[in-house]
């Protein structure tokens, strides 16, 4: 770990000596050793991103970030890489805490050699504690997410369902907002797009204690932050789309209350599951994504963010036309599939051990996740040959059944409490680090390419 004289090498834990050209500083991969190298490089110091176009990248085992930095450097032009980011679920799931999921992307960046702008997203939080938690390790971007709080709605509300609104909450009542919205036109980039009075009432009862309670969350993110930060929302994981009229009634609610955030994540037409191409009719997406694009900037501007972003190559051009490159992606789980591939191909005892553990965990793990995948639709370990054990990687639904079995795998004790299979699947990364680089560098820059500044 070489430091110019210029560090303050009283930050640091360790051993430090003179060479020729500075110093060279020995220490362990430590919280203290991470904190002073945010603080002494300003290149690792995690900032808010803003309206740019930005991409994050999950690393669930800790080990990516030098992989990403290549995938960055080569084809991610234009784009700020969030390298720290994980939802509060998986980190808990992992049994990570924040702080280590952003010191081991700012050890990652070193070792990668990343000079730029970066972010650190705290992703898919649901509750104050788990800001707190985020903010006392340093993350910058947060994620809100009331989907727990987005409510089913007949097809005609009534006043009894309007009537059961958190109006003091929102600082309102039923007539003023009916008063508020009559007539309400959005005038989007010479599109006027009208909101009818029913529009609103389902909106109201659909997403109006999500807005509450995003804007609670909101309030006390600002006031317990002591340094910069910026807010996405996203009611990405429910149930049913969102549609232009409850976008517009987010969008003037949240304004209303006094939030600002730089990027937002409606759930979208379509399927946008786990680690697969997207379902659905690309066209009608296009055109929805369009629409929700059109207000974004019309009453923003903020970005459009694709959460579950990864894999969806046939969708990634029409965002970006949609969207003018004011667009977030979120990829998370390739990047540990990645690092499965490595161990099909290297290790297929390791391999196996965690095939069959993911499919044992999946029943109860699928509920978190959108998946389609069909344990019946797939076999054990023991009934593939080595050489075709890199395609269970690949295939629909074996690919989907190691996305989300990941924290059966890693946290996975034997009886003496050691995690066999993470820490056999890390010394394998190891000693193929070359390769898990090149892979992801691979991988994902299939993802970045079409979101890059276009070459001049």
């Amino acid at each position: 770990m070489l430091a110019p004289d210029a560090l303050g090498l009283r930050d640091f834990e360790g051993a430090s000596g003179a060479i020729a050209d500075g110093m060279v500083l020995e220490g362990p991969l430590s919280a203290v050793n991470a904190s002073a190298l945010r603080a002494n490089i300003p290149s690792l110091r995690p900032q808010p991103v803003g309206l740019a176009t930005s991409a994050g990248v999950g690393d669930r085992l800790g080990l990516a970030t030098p992989g990403h930095v290549r995938a960055f450097r080569k084809y991610g032009a234009g784009i700020v890489p969030v390298f720290a980011q994980q939802s509060m679920r998986e980190m808990d799931r992992l049994e990570r805490t924040p702080q280590q999921v952003l010191d081991d992307a700012t050890f990652g960046c070193l070792e990668g050699g990343w000079v730029g702008a970066v972010g650190a997203d705290a992703d898919h939080l649901k509750s104050t504690v788990e800001i707190d938690r985020c903010l006392a390790a340093g993350f910058t971007s947060f994620t809100l997410d009331p989907g727990e709080h987005v409510r089913d709605v007949p097809a005609v509300v009534s006043t009894e369902v309007l009537g059961g609104l958190p109006w003091a909450a929102l600082e309102d009542d039923a007539e003023s907002m009916a008063r508020r919205y009559t007539g309400l036109a959005v005038e989007a980039e010479g599109t006027v797009i009208r909101i009818e009075e029913e529009d609103i009432r389902r909106a109201a009862a659909k997403y109006g204690d999500a807005v509450a309670y995003t804007v609670s969350m909101y309030r006390h993110l600002l006031e317990h932050a002591g340094y910069p930060v910026e807010v996405e929302v996203s009611v990405d994981e429910t149930e049913s789309p969102t549609t232009v009229a409850e976008h517009v009634y987010m969008a003037t609610e949240m304004k209303r209350l006094g939030m600002t955030w730089v990027s937002f994540a409606p759930r979208y037409v379509g399927g946008f599951e786990k680690g697969i191409e997207y379902l659905g009719d690309t066209t009608v997406f296009f055109n929805s994504l369009v629409a929700h694009a059109s207000i974004a900037r019309a009453m923003g501007p903020y970005k459009i963010s694709l959460h579950s972003g990864s894999d969806k190559f046939s969708i990634y051009e029409l965002a970006v036309a949609a969207t003018g490159r004011l667009v977030h992606l979120k990829t998370s789980g390739t990047s540990y599939l990645e690092a499965l591939g490595v161990a099909a191909r290297r290790d297929p005892a390791l391999f196996r051990e965690i095939y069959d553990v993911s499919r044992d965990a999946y029943r109860s793990t699928r509920a978190s996740y959108q998946v389609s995948a069909q344990l019946e639709r797939t076999a054990v370990a023991g009934d593939f040959t080595d050489e075709q054990l890199p395609a269970l990687v690949t295939n629909r639904d074996s690919r989907q059944i190691l996305h989300v079995g990941y924290g059966a795998v890693l946290t996975s004790r034997d009886d003496h409490g050691s995690r066999w299979m993470s820490d056999a699947l890390r010394s394998l990364l190891s000693t193929r680090a070359e390769e898990y680089e090149l892979a992801l560098e691979t991988h994902l820059g299939r993802h970045l390419v079409p979101f890059a500044e276009p070459s001049r």
